[in-house]
């Protein structure tokens, strides 16, 4: 090394995780290892993209990692990994290794360690991540990784198949990386998609959920999806992905969708190829999305199957019947639902007419309530204005109580409240 204490300046990572992980790279040149920064970190500043953690790549083996340290965790030191905690920053520190041995199509049986960073780097998925830098700014780049970022090429390492049969998921990642950075696959490496995409039934579908939501909240979602349906990956996972064809106007709407809302794309992906809510939550739960994910999906898809079959003609709905719909699945779910129809009106695909957004925006708007919680009046204090014994009518009046106040048909107050609630009462209105 020409320097081991001056380290490289990084445009793209913050400030306290750059210095304290060239501090580990310092310490591990001092007691005689090689070490470098690798992957991921060494890509994204290259390419400019912001830096999110920064793993690094020694000659130690993790015995001595750990020896060299006083603050470590053995995170996978069978596979060579120490975590090595530096001030606030946490970094993994990997043993140069080789692996053999993939009977699950995911995990390695067998790893060796070996004395050669380029040996190393051979066994990494793609050239653009096979990149390694010391702390003098030396480059270590044995499969061109930079000549692929510069031409915008996703290439795998060495043969395609060999790669993909080692990992299955890594088939998926070329699909994300080519999505979100822009970038072609190589003709060698989509041919190696093709030939073992049937291996992609033995990765968990939390796996494979994790970099699909990538693709989602891209810059590119239908690029990643046109790839994913074309490759024939969403076919062969453990829960296909029931595709069938889409609607293009519908499916065009997901790139104007911003990225922080990818509960809307993902509705918009659902009803773009014809998908229920009950479907897409049975998909969903299978796919191990979060409860909130989930729920935030299907209330969208909800509320647009519902509003859509109201009786009559949808331009005409009354106001009652917004609220009662907005009441049922959440003002959330709405708020979503309405900037989803603008979009879809943008693209061609909506149905509902820009004055009829409008006016369920305005209606949207004059909510004097939201739920039941809001209510000036628990179910408890309505017993005992009414002196009736708990039954089924409680719940059914407490919301005709909601829908009234929340149109403004009624104050929110406890006298009002209990007012109305004695006129239903006394005529019987449904309780």
């Amino acid at each position: 090394m020409a320097d081991m204490f001056n380290s490289i300046q990084w445009c793209n990572a913050d400030g306290p995780m750059a210095e304290q992980s060239a501090e580990v790279i310092r310490t591990l040149l001092q007691h005689g290892h090689e070490a470098y920064w690798v992957g991921g970190c060494v890509r994204d500043e290259y390419m400019g993209r912001r830096v999110s953690d920064m793993d690094i790549t020694t000659s130690a083996l993790p015995e001595v990692t750990c020896s060299i340290f006083p603050k470590v965790i053995p995170t996978g030191i069978k596979h060579g990994t120490v975590t090595v905690l530096m001030g606030e920053q946490a970094f993994e520190v990997t043993t140069y290794r080789v692996e053999s041995g993939y009977e699950d199509h995911r995990h390695p049986t067998e790893v060796s360690f070996v004395r050669e960073v380029k040996e190393d780097l051979r066994r990494r998925d793609f050239t653009m991540n096979a990149m390694a830098r010391g702390i003098d700014g030396t480059w270590v780049d044995p499969f061109d990784g930079r000549a692929d970022i510069d031409k915008g090429l996703i290439r795998c390492v060495g043969d395609a198949r060999l790669r993909f049969r080692e990992d299955a998921l890594r088939m998926v990642r070329c699909i994300r990386f080519a999505s979100v950075f822009g970038f072609s696959i190589a003709p060698h490496t989509w041919r190696g998609i093709l030939s073992e995409r049937d291996t992609i039934g033995w990765i968990a579908l939390e796996r494979i959920r994790s970099e699909f939501e990538k693709i989602i909240a891209g810059p590119s979602p239908l690029r990643g999806l046109e790839m994913f349906v074309r490759s024939g990956l969403h076919a062969r996972m453990k829960v296909p992905f029931p595709y069938t064809g889409h609607d293009k106007d519908t499916i065009a709407a997901i790139d104007k969708i911003e990225p922080e809302q990818s509960w809307i794309r993902w509705s918009l992906l659902f009803l773009a190829c014809g998908i229920t809510a009950q479907e897409a939550e049975r998909l969903l739960r299978s796919w191990t999305f979060s409860n909130r994910q989930r729920e935030a999906i299907v209330k969208l898809l909800k509320l647009h199957e519902s509003y859509m079959h109201l009786p009559g003609d949808r331009e005409a709905h009354s106001k009652i019947e917004w609220i009662r719909l907005v009441l049922a699945l959440g003002a959330e779910a709405a708020q979503s639902w309405l900037h989803m129809q603008k979009v879809l009106k943008e693209t061609g695909a909506g149905s509902i007419s820009w004055d009829r957004i409008q006016q369920l925006e305005h209606w949207q708007r004059e909510l004097q309530i939201r739920s039941l919680k809001d209510l000036a009046i628990t179910g408890s204090e309505l017993l005992e204005a009414l002196d009736k014994p708990r039954g089924p009518w409680l719940g059914e009046l407490l919301g005709q109580l909601l829908e009234k106040t929340a149109a403004g048909n009624i104050n929110n107050d406890k006298e009002s409240l209990i007012d109305e609630a004695k006129r239903v009462v006394i005529h019987n209105e449904g309780i």
